[in-house]
């Protein structure tokens, strides 16, 4: 197996710098589309063959150095009790919201291995067909209560910071049932067989720095240290360029950045005990290929410093990306970095 992946995640020396992307099995490509119109999201999610089906395919067309596999993170809350749709245009739904007590106490203890069965099971095909590594992953606690409150995307995140500033210790209840889902869901696709794991906090930047030292920072060092793996931990809080300072104290081995602050900055922050992953705009994608190129060398030589590197978009790739913008950037990617 190409290690290069788990090479660069723990500061070992490696010959390129290995990249994936973020959403890399996703409605860009040709041949995820075809297996999509046949069936729902949800049920993609949940058919161990389709699902690694759709996350092989950018292995074999992109040539990217690790695999991440093809899930939600909102599919363990469904599994605890929350009414989960999505839909094509608006995304995802929540028709039971929390916002009272009642409704936190509610919530199912989940076992992954009874509520969710085709995880591991999507996991140990995988395992036989890759490679390259297997990422597995989660939401955030703090992400995925914003779902839970809000009933969906939020710009503003009204409901969720009115719990948190009108009644904390409900928020902090709801925080730790959370914790707790996810370390053990992170512990079953470690067993299952995946290599490395990676905690999305999409929202994190919707919180102040205090807010963020008070009431997600503790849960996200609470999971990393639960887990007691030897597997790589990513952690990726987007759009908390100002937090990073923060984001070191997780425990995470990777810390992944967006493209609103510049690598060689984050390298600063970070320090030499944590690699780094990202942070290409993904818009980049949709230019020419010698503003790919330039971008792609620009972020290689501001992450020279760092422990380890990994090459990753500052978040997930687009839907209408041109196939070929991501084909130009993992081919620059791997040339730049060899020479």
């Amino acid at each position: 197996m190409n290690n290069t992946f788990l090479k660069a995640c723990r500061g070992e020396k490696t010959d390129y710098t290995p990249v994936w992307i973020m959403r890399q099995a996703g409605r860009y490509l040709p041949e995820y589309r075809r297996v999509r119109g046949k069936v729902g999201f949800l049920d993609l999610c949940k058919t161990p063959g389709l699902a690694a089906e759709v996350t092989l395919q950018p292995v074999d067309i992109l040539k990217v150095d690790a695999a991440i596999l093809f899930s939600d993170i909102l599919i363990p809350i469904e599994a605890m009790g929350m009414k989960l749709e999505f839909h094509e245009t608006k995304g995802p739904f929540i028709d039971n919201p929390i916002r009272d007590e009642a409704s936190v106490w509610r919530l199912r203890t989940l076992n992954p291995a009874e509520d969710l069965p085709f995880v591991a099971e999507t996991i140990k095909l995988l395992i036989k067909q890759l490679n390259v590594p297997l990422i597995g992953f989660s939401g955030a606690p703090f992400t995925l209560a914003t779902y839970m409150i809000e009933g969906g995307s939020s710009r503003n995140f009204v409901n969720t910071k009115t719990m948190i500033y009108r009644n904390p210790g409900l928020f902090h209840l709801l925080m730790d049932k959370l914790t707790t889902m996810i370390i053990c869901c992170l512990k079953a696709q470690i067993e299952a067989g995946v290599h490395a794991v990676q905690i999305f906090d999409t929202w994190a930047g919707a919180l102040s720095p205090g807010d963020f030292r008070e009431f997600e920072l503790p849960y996200v060092k609470r999971i990393i240290s639960g887990i007691e793996t030897d597997v790589p931990v990513i952690y990726f809080p987007n759009n908390s360029g100002a937090m990073l300072n923060l984001a070191v104290e997780s425990g995470a081995d990777v810390i992944s950045v967006d493209w609103r602050i510049g690598i060689a900055d984050a390298v600063t922050i970070l320090g030499d005990k944590i690699s780094i992953q990202g942070n290409l705009d993904p818009t980049t994608l949709f230019g020419t290929h010698d503003i790919i190129r330039e971008r792609v060398s620009d972020i290689l030589h501001g992450a020279a410093k760092a422990r380890g590197h990994i090459f990753n978009l500052g978040h997930g790739i687009l839907p209408d990306t041109p196939v070929e913008g991501a084909v130009a950037m993992v081919d620059a990617v791997h040339e730049l970095s060899s020479k």
